[in-house]
This record gives structure tokens, sequence and C-alpha cells, in this order.
């Protein structure tokens, strides 16, 4: 019993799957974090769902095709993104109806790729891996290109911080500033996109979802101020992430040598924290600060 609650701290940072995951996991948790606030602010939480879903036929036409797995799901997830832009975004309803007619487009390519890589290739794990992750399982080549990707995007999300904010307040005023709305909504699909990839290879394409909202959901609920939301979410996300693959990892020992899925931990770390959130915010107060797009004056002031 008490070697199932201790924890071999040596042997846990010094196994290299471990290193991999946490590398990795890590990238995925600040790029979803600071992402899904926007993907809040902007009511675009179907999109971001949708991407994620989509993302999983690039997965299964790396297991066919042999390629990475990370080219599979960013290539889908950025085709998707760009259709979703060209059928249009503006209005609520369009969004909707275009996320939807994309969505429903991925899930059928994913299916049939699916089918030819288990019935013409020795992928039989495929759809699980595809899924549901596989984040100890994924090559340590992998990490740079992650680090890099990540450094990338959050570098972006600095530099257009202020006027993303802005659109997500009010796109028309945004316009009337001259800001171009166009070009960064593209750029903000795209990175959504790259999010939703990292996303999948690590809790799954079908779960990719809780890392992207589950911690922007609780920060939302929980900052003062929408730079604070923006740290809070990323470390929310982190520590779900650090603290699922720690559970995946020490879960080997709780059940005799069968370690319970790295997913399904940072699911249930996600959806614990945007709880505690909302319980914090009904007993102790909540954020003075919205949680559905902030007025322009106070993007204005406090962005």
């Amino acid at each position: 019993m008490l070697q199932a609650l201790a924890v071999d701290w040596s042997a846990f940072f010094a196994d290299s799957a471990v290193q991999t995951a946490l590398v990795i996991g890590v990238c995925a948790a600040l790029i979803n974090a600071n992402l899904g606030v926007f993907t809040l602010l902007r009511g675009h939480a179907f999109a971001g769902h949708a991407l994620g879903d989509i993302s999983s036929a690039g997965g299964a036409a790396s297991f066919l095709l042999g390629i990475s797995a990370l080219w599979g799901f960013l290539g889908m997830a950025w085709a998707a993104a760009l259709a979703m832009a060209w059928l249009g975004l503006r209005e609520a309803r369009e969004r909707d109806l275009a996320t939807g007619i994309v969505l429903g487009a991925g899930l059928g390519l994913t299916a049939l790729l699916l089918y030819l890589a288990m019935t013409t290739t020795s992928a039989s794990g495929s759809t699980v891996t595809v899924l549901f992750g596989s984040l100890f399982a994924l090559p340590p080549s992998l990490a740079p290109v992650v680090l890099l990707l990540t450094f990338g995007t959050l570098c972006v999300i600095v530099l257009g911080y202020r006027p993303l904010l802005l659109i997500a307040a009010d796109a028309d005023l945004a316009r009337a500033r001259g800001i171009p709305v166009a070009l960064l909504e593209l750029v903000y699909l795209l990175l959504l996109g790259l999010a939703a990839a990292i996303s999948a290879m690590t809790v799954g394409a079908i779960l990719a979802t809780a890392l992207l909202l589950g911690p922007a959901g609780a920060a939302l609920q929980l900052a003062t101020r929408p730079v604070w939301a923006f740290l809070l979410a990323a470390l929310l996300a982190v520590l779900a992430v650090v603290l699922g693959i720690l559970l995946s990892w020490q879960s080997y020992y709780w059940f005799s040598g069968t370690s319970w899925p790295v997913s399904f931990f940072i699911v249930l770390l996600t959806l614990l924290e945007y709880l505690g959130a909302g319980l914090w915010t009904a007993f102790w107060g909540g954020s003075t600060w919205t949680t559905a797009a902030p007025p322009p004056s106070a993007c204005a002031e406090d962005c």
C-alpha cells in the first residue's frame, strides 16, 4: 500500500517516456490554455471542438501512410480551419453551420481512413491511439518540433494580444480602428488548429476539447483582469497535465502492473478545476471581469 502511494521521483524523471510526455504535454497545455481563453470569449467553443475531432482524420492518415502523427493531425486541422474560414465565421449562425458541415465531412473521412489503416496495415490499435491519445508513446524526436511550434504560437499570441481581444469584444469596432480583422481571424483559426492537433496527440482527438476549454473556463470565472485569465488558464492547464502524467505513471503500482490512461487523468483534473472554480465563485464571489466578451471600453482600458 505504501509503495502504491509513495512516488519514486528519481525513477519518474529518469524515464525517457515521461520526459517526452512532460515536454509535449506542457507545450500542449500552454497553447491550449491561451487559445482557449480567446475561444471562449469569441464564442467559438464548437469550432474548437470540431477542429479536435476533425484532426482525427489526419491521425488516421498518419497510420495509413506511415508519416509522423504530428503532421497528420496538424495538416488535417489546418485544412479544416481554412475550410471554416472560407465558408464563413462572422455570424454565429454561419459559423455553426460552416463548422457543422466541415465536422461531418471530417468525421466521415476519419471513419474511412481508420478502416483502411486497420485492414491494410498492422496498426491494429490505431483507433484507440487516435481517439484517446498516446502521450507516453510519442517519440522523443517530436519534442524539439513541438517546442518550436509552441514558442512561435506564444509569440504570435503576445504580439496579437490586444487586437485579438478587441476583436473578441467588438469586431466592428476593431474594423473601424483599422485592424485587419479577416487576417487576424484566419491566423487565430490556424493557431486553434495547431492547438487542436497537439492536444489530440496528448489526450486524443475525442477528448481534445477538455484541455482547450476546461482550464480557460475555470480561469475566466476567477480572473479579475484579462491578462490574469490567460496566466491562470496556463497555470491550471500545466498543473492538470503534469499531475495527470504523474498519476498515470503511479497507477502502475496501484493495479499490479496496469496503468490507467494518462488522458483519463488529464481530463478528470480539468473537470475538477472547472468545478472548483465554480464553487469558489459561488461561495466567495466571482470575477469582476465578465466571463463573456468584455465591452469595448473594458478592453481598451484593461487589455
